[in-house]
């Protein structure tokens, strides 16, 4: 297993004095979460891509940023040997910050900075909270690191070579079976011989004879004719390597000249685009003065006008306290006045009312009856009282 030898810091709240320190940080930490198997565990969980390698160095993306870390921190703080909970993304993030803050300290980590500093879900804060939290995780582990072996150049070279010569056997007469092209037939690019396999065909001889120095026994003469004869069947094509310095150095000439010249003529231009744009400038600061001196006279009747217009406004203000407050008197005699005429009008429903009137008529008939009525009784009893008098008598 490789070493990641990245140097840890312990939180601050003052600002990094290095710009890269981030990028380095960010690398380191993808190290040590692919040591923990981050891709096969959490991936797998979230269901999103994996973390590039300047993911939480740069602000990008702020909402997914602060989403995978809130995730992130989550499946550490768990790997680290806690219970938490997997936070969603409509769960409130000061809640689920302090969470995690707390989580940390009791995991005995340092945590001296501000809450809000994780908000962004980028930056040096962010890293140094998820680098503690893999670190943690490591630990826990017991992840031991070993040094790099780092291979020879010879041994690499031998090792290439015995697998060439297991993968196949070249001979020099598959060479010119290759090469054998008639002179009527077009040359195809299936049919280009590269430098490479050039070499790799010189290569592939028997080490006997690439060790042994090789004396040339043909003259010069024949080498000319045999040289003339194959020379229009010939065809090398020379591949260059994307990993050349030399090309790479070539490409950051052409780069060079070419952003000299767009520079110069971006120069150009944009000089060109400076002067007229000062140009119109002056041309509109002229005008302006032009038109406000058109306009003053008529901007001082505008003024004059609108100090009388606040002076009639005052006056309307002041009126119009005196208005309200009549008009509140007027409400309250209008109250007033109503209850005073409903009192009157009860009061003459009451006075014009007869029905009091046909009661005392009808009881006093009906007193009457009655009286009428008693004294029939009493002459009735008086009469019997006598009849028995003189019965008596007789």
């Amino acid at each position: 297993m490789s070493e990641v030898n990245t140097p840890t810091r312990q939180l601050h709240t003052g600002e990094s004095e290095d710009v890269f320190l981030p990028y380095m940080m960010m690398e380191s930490l993808l190290e040590k979460l692919k040591i923990i198997n981050y891709e096969e565990e959490f991936i797998k969980e979230v269901k999103m891509r994996p973390l590039s390698r300047h993911y939480f160095a740069l602000e990008t993306n702020p909402g997914e940023q602060f989403y995978m870390f809130i995730a992130l921190a989550a499946w550490l703080i768990r790997k680290a040997g806690i219970s938490f909970g997997t936070p969603q993304e409509d769960d409130d993030p000061n809640s689920t910050i302090a969470s995690i803050l707390q989580a940390m300290r009791n995991l005995g980590l340092a945590v001296d900075f501000s809450p809000t500093k994780l908000k962004k879900g980028s930056g040096w804060f962010t890293l140094q909270c998820l680098t503690n939290l893999a670190d943690k995780v490591i630990e826990r582990l017991k992840v031991n690191y070993k040094k790099p072996m780092i291979p020879l150049e010879e041994e690499q070279v031998n090792t290439d070579v015995l697998n060439a010569e297991n993968e196949s056997e070249l001979t020099f007469d598959r060479v010119e079976e290759e090469m054998g092209v008639d002179d009527e037939s077009d040359l195809d690019e299936d049919n280009e011989l590269d430098v490479d396999d050039l070499y790799l065909a010189s290569a592939y001889l028997e080490p006997s004879k690439t060790n042994e120095i090789i004396e040339a026994n043909v003259t010069s003469e024949a080498w000319k004719i045999e040289l003339e004869r194959v020379i229009p069947l010939l065809k090398v094509s020379i591949k260059s390597s994307s990993g050349d310095w030399r090309a790479h150095l070539d490409a950051m000439k052409n780069h060079q000249s070419a952003l000299d010249e767009l520079s110069s003529f971006v120069g150009t231009q944009l000089n060109k685009l400076e002067t007229d744009i000062d140009t119109v400038l002056h041309k509109i600061n002229k005008r302006e003065k032009l038109i406000n001196s058109q306009f003053e006279i008529l901007l001082g009747q505008y003024r004059a006008l609108q100090e009388e217009l606040a002076v009639v406004n005052e006056k309307y203000r002041e009126v119009n306290v005196g208005v309200v407050e009549r008009q509140k008197v007027l409400s309250q005699l209008s109250d007033n006045l109503e209850s005073v005429k409903q009192e009157t009008e009860e009061r003459g429903a009451t006075m014009s009312d007869g029905s009091p009137l046909v009661h005392i008529k009808k009881a006093i008939k009906d007193i009457k009856k009655e009286i009428s009525e008693m004294d029939i009784n009493i002459a009735v009893a008086e009469h019997m009282i006598v009849e028995a008098k003189l019965r008596d008598k007789s």
